[in-house]
C-alpha cells in the first residue's frame, strides 16, 4: 500500500509493473480494488497506478470538495508529486469522466484516454443513481448522521443482491461493494454523485485531441450505453468498442477481451 500527501489530503494508490506509466481511475462507490486483475495484466508491459479518489477506498476524506472537478485536480497533483510528466488515463464510470476532464484541463499531461461505461452527460445515469445525487438527501443526512448510517447499511445489503444483475461474477462485485461502502462517508458519497449527475462534457469535447477509446457494455444498468454514440459524436476521432454481453463492468464480465482491447489501444500508434 502506498500513500501520497497532497494539498487536500492523503491519497492511497497501488502500483505494479515496469515501463511507461498508466493511471487507472475508479468509479462512484468504487476503489482501486476494481483494477486488481487489470494492474496485473497491464503491469506486464506498463507501470500501472490505481488511485483511490479522496474519500474513497483507503484515501483520506479530509478534502473539503469531493466533486468531479476536484478529482481532476487530484490527478494533476498525483502526477506532479510522482514526477509523471505525461501518461494515458483509463477511467471507469465516474473515473472516465474525470479522465476526459483531465485531458481538457491538462492536455499536456494526458497522451491517451480510455473511458469504460462513462457518462459524457450526467443525465445518462439511470434514475435511481441520479436520485442519490439530489441535494435533498445530503441535507437530510447532515441533520441526522445516524440516518446515513442506516441508509448505508441497507445499501450494502441491497447491492449484495443487485450485484448479480450488474456483473456475471455478482459475488465478487458484491464483496467489492461491501468493502468499499464500509469506508465511505457522507461527503464523498453525496458530493461526487451530485456533481456527476449535473456534468455535461459536450461543450468542451472538441478540446480532447488525444486518441480516445470508449468501451461500453450493451447491458449496462448504471449508465446508458448510448453514451458511446455521444462520445463519438462530440469526439469524432474516438474509437468505440461495444461489449454486447457485458454490463457496467466489462473488466469483470469479459476480462480477457477487455484487457486485450485496452492493451492494444495503449500500444497503438
Amino acid at each position: 500500500m502506498a500513500l501520497l500527501v497532497t494539498e487536500q489530503g492523503v491519497v492511497h494508490y497501488e502500483t505494479y509493473g515496469r515501463g511507461r506509466p498508466v493511471l487507472l481511475l475508479h468509479g462512484w462507490l468504487g476503489s482501486w480494488a476494481l483494477w486488481r486483475k487489470t494492474i496485473e495484466e497491464l503491469g506486464k508491459e506498463f507501470r500501472t497506478y490505481a488511485i483511490d479518489f479522496w474519500g474513497f477506498g483507503e484515501s483520506g476524506d479530509q478534502a473539503v470538495d469531493f466533486s468531479v472537478d476536484n478529482f481532476i485536480l487530484l490527478v494533476n497533483q498525483f502526477m506532479d508529486r510522482l514526477g509523471i510528466v505525461k501518461a494515458p488515463l483509463v477511467g471507469h464510470s465516474m473515473g472516465g469522466t474525470v479522465s476526459l476532464g483531465s485531458a481538457i484541463r491538462y492536455p499536456e499531461k494526458v497522451v491517451k484516454v480510455i473511458v469504460i461505461g462513462s457518462p459524457i452527460v450526467g443525465s445518462s445515469l439511470r434514475p435511481l443513481i441520479k436520485l442519490a445525487g439530489r441535494r435533498t438527501w445530503m441535507d437530510l443526512a447532515e441533520t441526522s448522521p445516524a440516518l446515513f448510517d442506516v441508509f448505508m447499511s441497507g445499501l450494502r445489503v441491497s447491492l449484495k443482491g443487485y450485484s448479480y444483475l450488474l456483473a456475471k461474477d455478482g459475488k465478487a462485485l458484491g464483496n467489492m461493494f461491501a468493502s468499499d461502502l464500509s469506508k465511505l462517508t457522507m461527503g464523498p458519497f453525496f458530493e461526487s454523485i451530485s456533481t456527476l449527475r449535473t456534468t455535461d462534457l459536450r461543450p468542451r469535447m472538441g478540446e480532447v485531441k488525444v486518441p480516445t477509446l470508449g468501451i461500453y457494455g450493451k447491458k449496462d444498468l448504471i449508465v446508458n450505453p448510448n453514451q458511446a454514440l455521444v462520445l463519438k459524436q462530440y469526439a469524432p476521432h474516438s474509437k468505440i468498442v461495444m461489449f454486447p454481453d457485458a454490463g457496467h463492468f466489462p473488466m469483470l464480465d469479459n476480462p480477457e477481451r477487455f484487457h486485450q482491447t485496452v492493451r492494444d489501444f495503449l500500444n497503438s500508434g
